[in-house]
Order: structure tokens, then C-alpha cells, then sequence
């Protein structure tokens, strides 16, 4: 006998998935608008704590006005945004100009690599490189790069906006929540510990990388690499990107060291320096700083890394660990969501709680 309540539910699972699918379509159709967004949000939050200190202090007899604060934060904030983006495609440019001076030496020298594996492999290797059209992705990066600016001025107004609405967010998450102001307070907290794990990933993960930047140029120009500059540029931002962003950097750094060294050795030592700077900040001394604040799932962190880069690009590779500390904190007030946020901790414990001491000592 067939279940009266079956139809219904086959209609509900119906609509979940075509509301699964919009919203997966809106997503992708407006990641611009949205990453510039949850970019602005982020600054917002770093930013917002130091406003209201600042927007506290007296100055003799006079203090400082909530708006006064606000507006230097704007400005510092676009000032550094425009500084970076400006860094950024100078960067930029200068690996793709140099990049098309190497073009014709990367299949033969990506292919020597592989010498040690026979000559069939060297040349099947030499020949599927020539066959990649790099030039058609060195315009798509280009491309892609010069939309930084435009996304620039985009997180700006956003955030100019977010501290335009700071000072009433409090009554209007109080009239969200129909007045009821402990689920308001509950829901203050709650984006409170987004904001303090954010905050503190993001600055953590700022220090290691700027760190391991640096050791990496300094690195690129003991060995007299034209691009050492770039290189550390390069390693500073692809390490936001985690677990995949160092691999990345450190197999585009020792390719564009044989292009232009030409030899295996020195290419070998290159490769175990940036590998050993690599490993050691970011395995050991990432892990240190970071302690338990953020307790996320590896495997969780790879699948956000790869559902978000499907779906937002790069932007999305680098949003996606803050997106999944703020789903966990959520899923974990939320009683029918909480088994979502226990999937995503690393020990099961999202609220931040200690783990067993069992489990602190296989640690």
C-alpha cells in the first residue's frame, strides 16, 4: 500500500531542488556583484571593531564622532585597496610580458623534466605542451585581471554603505526578530564569533603568507631570477588559497626558475628551498598561530575550496573558508542544521569546545 504522505514529499524534494538549482543559477550569474560583496563584508568586519574603539576615545574634552571614524576608515581602507590592486596588475603585467618571452622555451624545458622517463615521454610531453595555446590564456588572465580594478571600486562603495547602516543594525536585527530582543542578542553573537574567527583566520593567514613571500623573493634573488619580485607577489596571494595555493605557487615559481635557469640542478635546489619555506610555514607554523580557532574539517575545507571555485572562480577560492566558518557557527545554532555543522569541525565539537583528551594527544 502506497504512503498518503509519499506525493507530498516527492513535491517537496521536487521544490528543494528547483530552488537548489536557482539559486546555484543566481549564484554563478551574479558572482561579480556577490564576491565584491562578501569581500566588502569581510573589510567591514575587520574594520568595525576599531571604529568603535576609536569612535570611544576623547580627545580633551571633545570625542571623536562615529562618522568622523567611519569616514578614515573609508579612506584608509580605499587608499590600501587601490594600493594593493595597483601591485597587483603591475605584477601582473610584468609575468605576462615576460611569460611571452618564454613561450617558445616551456614545452622543451617542461618537457626535459620528464627526460629521466624516456625519450617517447620527453617528446609526447614536448608535443601536447606546443599543442596549449598560451597566448589564449595569458588574454583571459589579462582579462580577468583587468576587472580587479572594477571589482575595487565596487567592495568600496559597499563598504562605505555597510558603515553608513552600522549604527542602526542593532534595531533593525531587533525588529527582524519581531522585537524579541534575546533571539536578537542570540543572533549578535552569533555574528559576533563569525567576525572573531574571520577576523583572526584572516590575520593569521595575512602574517604566513606576507612571511612566506618574502623568504620565497628572497630566495628567487639569491638564484638571480628576473621575476623574484612577482614570485613573491605571487606566493603572498596563492597562499590564501588553502592547502592547493602553495602547491600552486611553488610549481609556477620552479617552473619560471628552469625556464630561465635552463639547468636541472640549480632548479632542483630552488624547488627543496621554496618546498622546505613552504612546508614549514605553512604545516607548522600556520597550525601554531591558528590553535583552535577555526577546528575546520580538511576534507570539508577541500570540498568548499572546490564547490565555491566552480562556482565564483579564483575569488571564490580565496571566500571560501570564511563562507564555510560562518555555514558551520550557523548550522550550529540551528538544531535541524547542527549535524551540517558537526560534518564540517574537525572533531565534531563546532562550538569551539575542547576535544577529548585523546584526541589532544594523537595531535
Amino acid at each position: 500500500m502506497t504512503d498518503a504522505g509519499t506525493p507530498q514529499r516527492i513535491q517537496t524534494g521536487a521544490l528543494i531542488i528547483i530552488a537548489g538549482a536557482v539559486l546555484l543559477f543566481m549564484l554563478v550569474q551574479a558572482r561579480f556583484m556577490l564576491t565584491s560583496l562578501a569581500v566588502a563584508i569581510i573589510l567591514f568586519s575587520l574594520t568595525s571593531d576599531a571604529i568603535a574603539y576609536i569612535s570611544r576615545l576623547k580627545i580633551g574634552p571633545l570625542r571623536i564622532p562615529n562618522w568622523l571614524a567611519s569616514l578614515v576608515a573609508l579612506v584608509l581602507i580605499s587608499t590600501g585597496l587601490f594600493m594593493l590592486s595597483s601591485l597587483v596588475l603591475s605584477q601582473v603585467n610584468t609575468v605576462l610580458s615576460t611569460t611571452l618571452l618564454y613561450t617558445e622555451r616551456v614545452p622543451a624545458a617542461v618537457a626535459d623534466l620528464f627526460a629521466w622517463m624516456g625519450p617517447d615521454v620527453e617528446s609526447a610531453i614536448q608535443n601536447a605542451m606546443g599543442s596549449v595555446n598560451v597566448s589564449g590564456y595569458l588574454r583571459t588572465v589579462a582579462g580577468q585581471a583587468g576587472g580587479l580594478m572594477q571589482g575595487t571600486v565596487l567592495v568600496i562603495l559597499f563598504v562605505g554603505f555597510l558603515f553608513a547602516e552600522r549604527l542602526w543594525f542593532e534595531v533593525k536585527l531587533t525588529s527582524l526578530m519581531g522585537g524579541d530582543t534575546a533571539r536578537a542578542a542570540q543572533a549578535q553573537r552569533i555574528i559576533g564569533t563569525i567576525m572573531h574567527r574571520v577576523n583572526y583566520y584572516l590575520l593569521v593567514k595575512t602574517v604566513v603568507s606576507a612571511v612566506t613571500g618574502a623568504m620565497v623573493y628572497a630566495v628567487a634573488y639569491a638564484f638571480n631570477l628576473e621575476l623574484a619580485v612577482a614570485i613573491g607577489v605571487l606566493t603572498f596571494i596563492l597562499n590564501y588559497i588553502p592547502n592547493v595555493g602553495s602547491i600552486v605557487a611553488t610549481v609556477l615559481a620552479t617552473l619560471v626558475a628552469y625556464v630561465q635557469i635552463g639547468e636541472p640542478g640549480p632548479t632542483m635546489a630552488f624547488f627543496v628551498a621554496v618546498s622546505l619555506i613552504q612546508f614549514v610555514n605553512g604545516n607548522i607554523i600556520d597550525p601554531w598561530l591558528m590553535g583552535r580557532t577555526l577546528r575546520l574539517s580538511t576534507f570539508g575545507i577541500i570540498v568548499s575550496l572546490a564547490f565555491w571555485g566552480a562556482v565564483w572562480g579564483i575569488a571564490g577560492m580565496f571566500l571560501s573558508v570564511p563562507i564555510m566558518v560562518a555555514v558551520m557557527i550557523v548550522s550550529s545554532h540551528v538544531p535541524g542544521l547542527r549535524p551540517v555543522a558537526v560534518l564540517l569541525s574537525r572533531e565534531g565539537l563546532p562550538d569551539g569546545e575542547e576535544p577529548p583528551a585523546q584526541i589532544r594527544a594523537a595531535e
